[in-house]
């Protein structure tokens, strides 16, 4: 029993109406969800929405339904007045200016570090390495 439509490759494959009538039939009549999910290697999950498809709409239910599935709310941003669109970006840029003052305040103190390391490192003016030896 070969239903899948052909032309779909890799990890999703699309099946026929028939096809899925067919399997959701046979779980009605009693077969096992699991020994059609080691035959036809389709997850049980799908063969058991496939069933509850075919159990409330008949073969309607197993259209191939294109879009966002029903009841997946779409997440829209609130809208806002202009006042606190505002208040918003304001908010924003202030947590900004703060992050960068941070910023500033670390790159100093290492700059500060950097500059106290080269004065106590120069101090001596004796070389850094010891001399060659000539075997």
């Amino acid at each position: 029993m070969n239903g899948k439509e052909s032309g779909v490759s890799g990890k999703y494959r699309v099946f026929s109406q028939e096809f899925k009538a067919n399997v959701a039939q046979r779980i009605l009549n009693g077969e096992s969800v699991t020994s059609l999910h080691r035959e036809l290697q389709i997850k049980r999950s799908v063969l058991y929405r496939w069933r509850d498809a075919y159990r409330k709409e008949g073969a309607a239910g197993l259209q191939r339904r294109v879009g966002r599935p029903p009841g997946m709310a779409v997440a829209h941003r609130p809208t806002v007045g202009p006042e606190a669109a505002a208040a918003q970006r304001i908010a924003e840029l202030e947590r900004k200016i703060g992050q960068q003052s941070l910023d500033l305040d670390f790159l100093r103190r290492a700059c500060k570090r950097v500059k106290e390391s080269r004065r106590n490192n120069t101090g001596t003016g004796a070389t850094a390495s010891t001399e060659r030896s000539e075997a």
